[in-house]
């Protein structure tokens, strides 16, 4: 991990956000204090954290919704509520989890209301919900999916995670996603499509939707989540390729 960020402060970046950086929900003192001392010492700010969201490569996107999870779920808000004080971190993402089979939804979505509510108190900042694609399970893909979530809700710390990848590859009209919910963006991510590649590899109109969020006066954190198999995963920021 120290290495990660040591290449990304090298390439001339002020911050940095993770995924759930530990195997379990529930770290032990040393791996969480492991964690705040690595990035702490990078001098990077820590721009975004996920919650605990279950096994990733096995397809699990958050655990948010899912009954039996909650004290999962809970333990890592307590959890990123100590690094986000720690380090100044103040987006922290809830992935909502994907739709059970055998399970009915509304009680998923009351077990997310709950959960989502609790997260709101506890944490010293936002949380974020994002739509995501390449699961159908998951129920969150568009913008103003994600916006309901965050209206039943009711907190005011609760706010939309704009990935435009993500909303891209779903069909959602992404300027027309920034302009309706201009207020509602609390963190925004970048890759272009197709491929999930570094701006200018696909296809998406990035340079104009990130213009349009700027002179709409989101001030906020816009980080990169795309994939490179290149040495350099960064030349393209001084090539001037991408739209």
């Amino acid at each position: 991990m120290r290495e990660r960020l040591d290449a990304v402060r090298a390439a001339g970046f002020e911050a940095a956000e993770f995924w759930w950086p530990f195997p379990t929900a529930t770290p032990g003192d040393a791996e969480v204090e492991a964690f705040v001392d690595a990035v702490r010492a990078s001098g990077l700010a820590l721009a975004g954290l996920n919650l605990f969201a279950g096994d990733l490569p096995a397809g699990e996107r958050g655990v948010v919704s899912w009954p039996g999870r909650e004290d999962e779920l809970l333990a890592s808000v307590r959890v990123a509520a100590y690094i986000g004080a720690e380090l100044g971190c103040r987006n922290f993402n809830a992935l909502y989890g994907n739709r059970l089979p055998g399970h009915d939804p509304a009680e998923q979505d009351a077990v997310a209301h709950r959960n989502l509510s609790v997260a709101a108190a506890e944490l010293p900042g936002t949380v974020l919900i994002e739509p995501v694609s390449g699961i159908d399970a998951y129920p969150l893909h568009t913008a103003a999916q994600a916006v309901a979530v965050a209206d039943r809700v009711g907190a005011p710390d609760v706010g939309l995670l704009l990935d435009v990848y993500h909303l891209s590859v779903n069909g959602d009209d992404v300027a027309a996603a920034i302009e309706r919910f201009r207020g509602r963006i609390a963190h925004v991510q970048l890759a272009d499509a197709p491929g999930r590649g570094a701006p200018g590899t696909g296809t998406l109109p990035l340079r104009a939707w990130v213009d349009d969020l700027v002179d709409g006066g989101y001030d906020g954190w816009m980080a990169l989540e795309h994939v490179s198999d290149d040495a350099d995963p960064f030349a393209w920021r001084t090539e001037g390729s991408w739209r």
